[in-house]
C-alpha cells in the first residue's frame, strides 16, 4: 500500500540538505567550546547556522539562543519574563500548551485571552484589558502564535504587539508553525521574542531557537557552562544545530493551497466543515470537523487506508484528544471531531486528492453504519 504523509505540522520529514549537514558535522570531533582546530570547526558549523537561522526571521546572529526544541524556547520567554518582574501573563487561547502549561504554572497571575468564534485573536479585549494595567503588575507580558498548529490561522500579531507596546510590555510570538511556510521579519511582526523549531522545516527533531530583539530581557533558567553566549548551559546539538541552519536557508517551503482548497471542497459538499475557510491562514493546513464522525474513527480509518493526518496539536503522547482551540472558538460540541490535514515541501497534488478520495470513501462507509444502527 501507497503511504501518503499529511502531517507536516507534526513533524515534516527530514530534508536532504539537512541530512546531508548533520552527516557531515557528525564526521567530525570537537565540542564548540574547546580552543583546539576541532573545537573552532565545530564552533564555525553554530554560528554558521545561528547565521543562517536569524536571517531566515529577519534578525541578527546574536540574536539567536539556541535550544532542544519550541517547548524550551517558549518556557525560556515565559521564565525570562516572570523573574524580570512580570506578575501578570496574558496568553491567547489557542496557544500550543508549551505556551499555555509554563505560563498556567509560572509564578505569576496567568488570563486567557479569548478569540473570535472566526479564531483570530480578540483585539478588543486586549486593548481594554491593557488599559486596567497597574504599576504593582510589573510589566505585561502577552503571547500570540503567528500561525496556529491546528487550523493555520494566521493572528494579527503587529496590531496585537502595537497595542503590547503602547502598554510598556512584551510580546512574545511562537512561530513555530509560520516558519517556513510564509514570509517571515520579526521586525515587521513586532514580537520582542520569536520560537522555532527545526522539525517543523524538515531539520531534526530536538533543536530549536528563541530569537529576542531588544524589547526583551533574557534570564538564564539552564545553569552550568557558558554555552549560548552564557544564555543556556550545555554543550550544543553541533549536527543537530547544523541541520538547522541548512533549512532555515531555503526559505519558505510549501505545498500550493489549490491542492488543498480542491481537497476541502470535496469533503465541505459531503458534509465537513472547513475551519478558518475565508481567513487568512497556512497554504498547506486543513483543518476540518464533521459533526457526527469522531476524530479518532477519522485519523485512524485514514491510517488504515494508507493516509497519516492528525487530530488536533500532535504534542499530546498521541492521545486524541478535543481540540482546546476549537473549544475557545466556540466549536465545543465539535472539538471531538476535528482532523489537521498539513502538506510540505515533498506534496503532491496526488497526494490531497488520494486524501480526498480515502475520507469520502470512509465517511460514506461510516454514515451506512449509523444509519444501520438507528434502524
Amino acid at each position: 500500500m501507497t503511504s501518503t504523509y499529511l502531517d507536516y505540522n507534526a513533524s515534516a520529514p527530514l530534508r536532504v540538505e539537512a541530512r546531508t549537514a548533520m552527516l557531515d558535522a557528525l564526521a567530525d570531533l570537537g565540542n564548540p567550546s574547546s580552543v583546539h582546530a576541532a573545537g573552532r570547526k565545530a564552533r564555525a558549523r553554530v554560528e554558521k547556522a545561528r547565521l543562517q537561522v536569524a536571517r531566515l526571521v529577519g534578525r541578527g546572529p546574536d540574536s539567536v539562543i539556541f535550544t532542544a526544541g519550541g517547548t524550551e524556547a517558549n518556557n525560556l520567554a515565559i521564565q525570562s519574563a516572570v523573574a524580570s518582574g512580570s506578575r501578570r501573563l496574558v496568553v491567547s487561547a489557542i496557544e500550543h500548551d508549551s505556551v499555555l502549561e509554563p505560563a498556567r504554572r509560572a509564578v505569576a497571575a496567568t488570563e486567557i485571552w479569548p478569540v473570535t468564534t472566526a479564531g483570530l485573536a480578540d483585539l478588543d479585549w486586549l486593548k481594554a484589558h491593557l488599559s486596567n494595567w497597574t504599576p504593582d503588575d510589573g510589566r505585561p507580558f502577552v503571547a500570540l502564535m503567528l500561525a496556529n498548529n491546528e487550523t493555520g490561522i494566521i493572528q494579527p500579531v503587529a496590531e496585537a504587539a502595537e497595542l503590547v507596546h503602547q502598554a510598556g510590555g512584551w510580546l512574545h510570538v511562537d512561530a513555530v508553525q509560520a516558519a517556513g511556510k510564509m514570509a517571515l521579519n520579526m521586525a515587521e511582526t513586532g514580537a520582542d521574542s520569536l520560537a522555532l523549531s527545526a522539525h517543523k522545516l524538515g531539520a531534526p527533531q530536538g533543536v530549536g531557537a528563541l530569537v529576542f530583539g531588544p524589547g526583551s530581557v533574557m534570564v538564564r533558567h539552564q545553569h552550568g557552562g557558558g554555552q549560548e553566549r552564557g544564555r543556556r548551559a550545555g554543550t550544543e546539538n553541533v549536527a543537530g544545530i547544523a541541520g538547522f541552519g541548512a533549512v532555515a536557508e531555503l526559505g519558505i517551503q510549501s505545498s500550493p493551497p489549490a491542492w488543498r482548497d480542491a481537497a476541502a471542497r470535496r469533503l465541505v459538499t459531503a458534509g465537513a466543515i472547513d475551519v478558518g475557510a475565508g481567513c487568512l491562514r497556512l497554504d498547506n493546513t486543513l483543518c476540518l470537523v464533521t459533526p457526527d464522525y469522531a476524530a479518532d474513527l477519522q485519523v485512524m480509518g485514514l491510517d488504515l487506508a494508507g493516509i497519516m493526518v492528525s487530530s488536533g496539536s500532535a504534542c499530546a503522547s498521541g492521545k486524541v484528544a478535543p481540540s482546546h482551540v476549537l473549544a475557545a472558538m466556540n466549536l465545543g460540541d465539535l472539538a471531538g471531531n476535528a482532523i489537521r490535514v498539513s502538506g510540505g515541501f515533498a506534496t503532491t497534488e496526488e497526494d490531497w486528492i488520494r486524501f480526498a478520495d480515502a475520507w469520502l470513501e470512509l465517511y460514506s462507509r461510516h454514515q451506512t453504519r449509523r444509519h444501520v444502527s438507528a434502524a
